[in-house]
C-alpha cells in the first residue's frame, strides 16, 4: 500500500515549489539578409520561459566586413543611442560599446552563410516591458529592428 502512495507523496512535495521550478527554456531563430532585414518583426516570449535562446542566421552571401549582422536586445529607450554608439565601434567589438549595461543580450557579428546564438535569462526582462531587437552594424540599427514582447 505504501509503495502505491509514494508517487502521490512525491507529487504533493512538489506543490509548494514556485512556478519558476516548472519554467522552461525557449528558443527562436531570426534570419538576417543581405538586404538589411530580419525575417521577424516581433518576437513573443511566453512568461514561463526561464531563459531565451536566440539563434541568428545570416542567409545572405556577403562577408561580415561588408554586410555583417548581429542581434542586440535593449529597452526601446536605448535603441537609438546604442545604434549610434555601435557606428563608432569596430567589427572586433561587434559594433557595441564593451560591457554596456543597456545591452540585455547580443550575438557576435556574422557574415553571409554563418549562424550564431545567445542565451540569456528572462529575469533580465519585465513583463510588458518595451524592448527592441536590432542590428548594430553601422547604419543598420534604424532599419533592422523589431519588438520583443515578454508576456
Amino acid at each position: 500500500m505504501l509503495r502505491r502512495l509514494l508517487p502521490l507523496f512525491a507529487l504533493c512535495a512538489l506543490l509548494p515549489l514556485s512556478g519558476a521550478a516548472f519554467a522552461r527554456n525557449c528558443a527562436v531563430t531570426v534570419e538576417a539578409t543581405d538586404m538589411m532585414t530580419f525575417n521577424l518583426k516581433t518576437i513573443r516570449v511566453p512568461g514561463d520561459c526561464a531563459q531565451l535562446r536566440v539563434v541568428l542566421k545570416h542567409t545572405g552571401r556577403m562577408p561580415a566586413q561588408a554586410m555583417g549582422h548581429n542581434w542586440v536586445l535593449a529597452e526601446t529607450r536605448h535603441h537609438r543611442e546604442l545604434g549610434l554608439a555601435g557606428g563608432r565601434m569596430k567589427l572586433a567589438d561587434d559594433y557595441l560599446p564593451r560591457n554596456d549595461a543597456r545591452v540585455i543580450a547580443h550575438t557576435p557579428v556574422i557574415g553571409g552563410g554563418q549562424a550564431t546564438e545567445v542565451v540569456f535569462p528572462t529575469s533580465r526582462l519585465r513583463r510588458g516591458g518595451d524592448y527592441t531587437f536590432f542590428c548594430t552594424f553601422p547604419g543598420h540599427w534604424n532599419m533592422m529592428k523589431g519588438k520583443l514582447v515578454f508576456e
